[in-house]
C-alpha cells in the first residue's frame, strides 16, 4: 500500500492541475456541506445560504491553494496582505458569478437548488483556477 501512495505522490501530486482539482473538490465539498446544512436543514433562504457557504469556502480555499496547490510563500507581510486581498477580491468576483448563476438556475430556470449549485460550481472552479494561476499566485518574474 505504501508503494502505491508513494507512486501517486511522485507521479500525480507533483502536477499543479491535479492538486488544484483535489483542492477544488475539497473546497466544493465545504461549500456544499455548509450550503446544504443552512438551506436544507436549518431552512435559511437560498441566497443567504449560498453567500455564507461561499465566504467560508473562500477562507478554506485560500489556505489550501496557497500551501498545497501553488506552494506560494510570501517573503514579507506586505506581500502576504496583497496576495490575500487579490485572492479574496478574485473570489468575491466569482462569488457574484456564482450567486447570479444559482439565482438564474433556481429562480428563473426552476432547477433543483442543489443541481443549480452544482452547475454553477463547474463555472466557478474553472474561473478560480485561471485567476489564481495568472493573477493571485503568479510567481515573481513569471510573465
Amino acid at each position: 500500500m505504501r508503494g502505491i501512495i508513494d507512486f501517486v505522490r511522485r507521479k500525480w501530486l507533483v502536477r499543479e492541475e491535479v492538486r488544484y482539482i483535489i483542492a477544488g473538490g475539497l473546497t466544493t465539498l465545504v461549500n456544499f456541506v455548509v450550503f446544504a446544512l443552512m438551506h436544507r436543514i436549518i431552512r435559511i433562504d437560498v441566497t443567504v445560504s449560498n453567500v455564507t457557504s461561499i465566504f467560508i469556502s473562500i477562507l478554506f480555499a485560500y489556505v489550501v491553494n496557497k500551501h498545497f496547490v501553488f506552494k506560494r510563500f510570501c517573503n514579507t507581510g506586505a506581500e502576504l496582505v496583497m496576495e490575500f486581498i487579490k485572492f479574496v477580491g478574485s473570489r468575491l468576483f466569482t462569488m457574484v458569478v456564482e450567486v447570479g448563476a444559482v439565482w438564474l438556475f433556481v429562480e428563473v430556470l426552476v432547477l433543483n437548488a442543489l443541481i443549480g449549485k452544482a452547475v454553477s460550481q463547474v463555472i466557478v472552479i474553472i474561473l478560480n483556477y485561471i485567476i489564481s494561476k495568472l493573477i493571485v499566485f503568479r510567481r515573481i518574474g513569471r510573465n
